[in-house]
């Protein structure tokens, strides 16, 4: 094979190609009733007219009978005239415009049968329009049927592909982490809060026992001051006491925790 015929085949190999990817069946059987139809209206226009001719013809048909039958009627009127020349003359015309009128009749029924012929055929393209559009309307919903199938299964091909599933299960991953970092964010909100609560506590108990220890400091000192006009009282003439020794900080701690438990055993009795 040559390198043109080869080229050829080749061309006319992806020009067909491009050809079935283009046509389209709705639109391929839309523009095939298109034509249908104008050859319709063509045929009905070749009909008119062959009616027409028909018409023409029988009318001159008609026309060639009735001068015949003038002229007999003529030949007629010449022999009770008694005049045999001017009949026969007239029956001569009479015969040709017999022989004209059978040339006419024959004209005009093979004209009359050419009409009925196109009329009939005429009422089969109509009938074939109908039955292509019938069938148009089956293929269009059958195309579009398949179409919406295609696209269903396409769909669903996409679905049910590995790369969707993939995704699912990296977005739920994703989410499952964020919502471990905002559980996170919670719990070091609640401990640094749980924090600052314990260190204010820490600060208010800090804060009692100093004001318990000013408190018994008090106390002692008052206790100290009611005795000692008893001690001078009693002891007139003799030495006067050695003062107090300072209380140690165990003996504060010890007064301190002697004086809580009278508070609650006051708390207690009141309850």
């Amino acid at each position: 094979m040559g390198l043109f015929s080869r080229l050829g085949t080749l061309i006319r190999s992806n020009i067909n190609e491009l050809i079935n990817k283009a046509e389209d069946p709705e639109k391929m059987l839309n523009q095939v009733l298109v034509d249908m139809k104008q050859q319709l209206v063509e045929a009905k226009k070749q009909v008119a007219v062959a009616i027409a001719d028909e018409k023409r013809i029988k009318k001159q048909y008609e026309q060639a009978q009735a001068k015949a039958a003038d002229w007999e009627k003529k030949a007629m009127l010449a022999i009770r005239a008694g005049d045999e020349n001017l009949a026969r003359a007239a029956l001569q015309r009479k015969a040709e415009h017999d022989e004209v009128a059978e040339a006419l009749r024959e004209q005009w029924e093979a004209q009359k049968a050419s009409v009925e012929q196109l009329k009939q055929a005429l009422r089969g393209l109509d009938a074939k329009i109908d039955e292509a559009k019938r069938k148009r309307n089956i293929l269009v919903s059958r195309q579009k049927r398949a179409e919406a199938q295609r696209t269903i299964n396409e769909t669903l091909q996409g679905i049910n592909s590995t790369s969707a599933f993939d995704t699912f299960e990296r977005m739920s991953d994703r989410v499952t982490q964020l919502e471990a970092e905002a559980e996170a964010t919670s719990e070091m909100g609640g401990a640094l809060m749980e924090s600052s609560l314990d260190a204010q506590f820490r600060a208010l108990e800090a804060g009692s026992v100093d004001d318990e220890l000013e408190a018994l400091k008090q106390k002692m000192a008052l206790q100290a001051a009611s005795k000692a006009p008893k001690q001078i009282a009693g002891d007139v003439g003799q030495a006067p006491p050695p003062p107090a020794a300072e209380p140690t900080e165990e003996d504060v701690k010890a007064a301190a925790i002697d004086a809580q438990l009278e508070e609650l055993k006051k708390k207690l009795s009141a309850d």
